[in-house]
């Protein structure tokens, strides 16, 4: 079975809402792996899928055709920042941020949220919700469940997020529970104030930090809800991966088998593989445009940072296996002249990355179509880290009928360490 003709699959599971039809295609018959096609009211989307992140509407140094080309499905935009700058009246004059931005594909908003974590010093969180200081003018900025809302119906994206109380995930004690709770208040008053429902989806998100029992009762009392699609939010904080994935999979065995499930600011390589085989269909994360910007390219045995001096007479592209329009027209040698120095250098490399991301998701889904997940994820981490895997990967894979420490037919079998490290690429 070829991917193009994923499309012509037979649904095995099936849910609609008013502005999102998701079809399950293919499960791995292995671990909790599927491919799936979401229908959105801008694009239909196939899913284990990344979305890149522009938070104020834009990819740094990359156009929307661009990012077509590139065959993104679905982008993020941050409502909190967009609410800010041009700000809902001017978006709304606009016709949303789909036409004010030129992409005619799907589009996420993020709540705001995270902010809270990211700009804390900024906040007042009450029950009515979150007091910012605009960075852009000092001003003081309420943030309710029903103005964020709001905002993104202005914005008009495919997807929204619920405004939740975000704490940071090695935060313990009675405030996850508050925060676990009042994210679930938040999102009935969201829904109230949702005006456009049937043009706009608008996911929970579930928290409870890095408590078991937590993280159960809040997937438990959002599935209530019935909501066209699912997030996993306040992880990838700092947390110990053997922590996080456990919270992942935890997620995913609890929310409804037949809609989206999104897990929220992932964007390395080895986690969306593993992931995806713990049964999480979309991600986000500004690592590959972020890491873009200090010369660092990806590949699939870990990130090339161009900076350095080996690649100055190197005239290879960044991967000779893939074919984005920076590996097919441009040099290592090149970039390495240009990087963290000039604007160009930032594009071409930022163009490399999401392709990266791009195709790396691509395998999986085939690899999921054609049941053989299991093997991909063998290969693949074989080639990320050779002999020596973090022990998280190897619990979260084992976790889902994937042993690595057991040999396949070609002898390879890992061998777990506890610390979490990227490997430098030999090439």
């Amino acid at each position: 079975m070829t991917i193009s003709s994923f499309d012509s699959l037979t649904p095995i599971e099936t849910s609609t809402s008013p502005a999102l039809k998701f079809e399950v295609l293919a499960k791995c018959s292995t671990t909790k792996a599927r491919a799936s096609k979401m229908t959105l009211p801008h694009y239909t989307a196939h899913t284990p899928m990344f979305m890149p992140v522009g938070t104020m509407g834009t990819m740094k140094g990359v156009t929307t055709k661009q990012l077509e080309a590139l065959d993104c499905h679905v982008i993020l935009g941050n409502t909190y920042h967009l609410g800010s700058r041009p700000g809902a009246e001017l978006l709304d004059k606009a016709g949303g941020l789909h036409k004010f931005m030129n992409w005619n594909r799907g589009l996420l908003t993020d709540s705001g949220g995270f902010q809270m974590v990211s700009l804390l010093k900024l906040a007042n969180i009450t029950e009515e919700g979150v007091e910012f200081e605009n960075p852009h003018d000092g001003k003081k900025m309420m943030l309710t469940p029903e103005m964020s809302i709001g905002l993104q119906n202005s914005i008009g994206a495919d997807i929204m997020m619920q405004l939740d109380d975000v704490v940071s995930s090695l935060t313990t004690g009675a405030r996850v529970e508050e925060a676990m709770w009042r994210s679930i208040r938040w999102l009935d008053r969201g829904m109230a104030a949702h005006k456009r429902p049937n043009e706009q989806n608008l996911f929970p998100i579930v928290q409870g930090g890095l408590d078991p029992n937590l993280r159960t009762i809040s997937a438990q009392e959002l599935s209530k809800r019935d909501a066209p699609g699912y997030a996993i939010g306040g992880l990838s904080g700092g947390e110990a991966k053997d922590s996080f994935w456990r919270m992942v999979t935890l997620s995913t065995d609890v929310l409804p088998t037949c809609k989206p499930r999104y897990c929220m600011g992932v964007g390395y390589a080895e986690d969306l593989v593993v992931c995806s085989a713990l049964g999480v269909d979309m991600y986000d994360c500004v690592f590959p445009t972020r890491t873009a910007r200090f010369g660092n390219a990806l590949v699939r045995t870990g990130s090339m940072s161009l900076r350095q001096g080996k690649y100055s007479d190197d005239f290879r592209p960044i991967d000779e296996d893939c074919d984005c329009p920076t590996c097919k027209n441009y040099t290592r040698a090149y970039i390495h002249t240009v990087a963290t120095k000039e604007t160009t250098g930032c594009h071409l490399i930022t163009i490399h990355n999401i392709a990266f991301q791009m195709r790396l998701m691509r395998d999986i889904r085939q690899a999921i179509v054609d049941d053989r997940y299991p093997q991909f994820v063998r290969s693949f981490i074989r080639r990320r880290f050779g002999k020596t895997v973090p022990a998280w990967v190897v619990n979260a894979l084992k976790s889902v009928n994937i042993d690595l420490t057991v040999a396949d037919e070609d002898g390879y079998s890992a061998k777990p360490i506890s610390e979490d490290f990227q490997r430098e690429p030999n090439n």
